[in-house]
């Protein structure tokens, strides 16, 4: 085998793993003007990447993902939810904070530059299967960290837009750092009882920090 050959082959590995921690700001979007977004909430995304190479400057993308978000919600009626170990009731404009947890397992196309000095341009574009495996609720004074799953859909589907930069460190390694957007296509909450029905989002803004190898 020539000597460029090995080169290239070292430069370009047919596949990857990477490692990531994303510090995240997370709100909800509304289709009915009944329900609306109060505000956002802190989270992170913690995960495992997959790269397989099919060229120089292309790979399909995939992996496993926990996800800490949330955010607030508000009603112009008075609505009645009912929580895993009780039900209540909330009164019109009073904000439902929720924090859910769940797994998410992306699957996208990354492209990206040809290597720049150190660096690597790229972007990673995708779908996103996802299952709820925790959720709280926080209603004023009367309802702290309660539990919620009850009140949220189990499955649910969104897309993800990732750009961002890859600093060669040595060999295969890189330190990777990006911005990155997510949203849902599917309803987040159950709409149950005397509830609106509406379809509410849960969008992610994060900033991408981890390594490949």
């Amino acid at each position: 085998v020539s000597l460029p050959y090995l080169s290239y082959a070292q430069q370009n590995p047919k596949m990857s793993f990477g490692i990531h921690i994303d510090p995240l700001i997370s709100w909800f979007g509304s289709d009915i003007d009944a329900v609306s977004n109060k505000g956002s909430r802190p989270g992170f995304n913690f995960g495992l990447t997959y790269y397989r190479y099919f060229g120089p400057n292309y790979a399909l993308s995939t992996g496993i993902n926990i996800i800490s978000s949330g955010g607030r919600l508000v009603t112009n009626d008075t609505i009645s939810m009912g929580l895993n170990n009780k039900d209540v009731t909330v009164p019109a404009t009073d904000a439902v904070i929720y924090k859910f947890q769940y797994l998410s397992f992306p699957f996208g196309l990354k492209l990206q530059t040809n290597q720049i000095g150190y660096l690597t341009f790229f972007t990673d574009l995708g779908l996103d299967p996802k299952i709820v495996v925790g959720g709280k609720v926080k209603i004023g004074d009367a309802v702290d960290n309660e539990k919620a799953t009850s009140e949220l859909n189990l499955f649910n589907l969104g897309y993800h837009a990732l750009v961002g930069i890859e600093y060669a460190v040595g060999g295969n390694t890189a330190i990777v750092v990006g911005l990155g957007f997510e949203n849902n296509f599917l309803d987040l909450t159950t709409d149950k009882r005397d509830q609106p029905t509406d379809k509410i989002s849960n969008r992610l803004l994060s900033f991408r920090l981890g390594v490949n190898f």
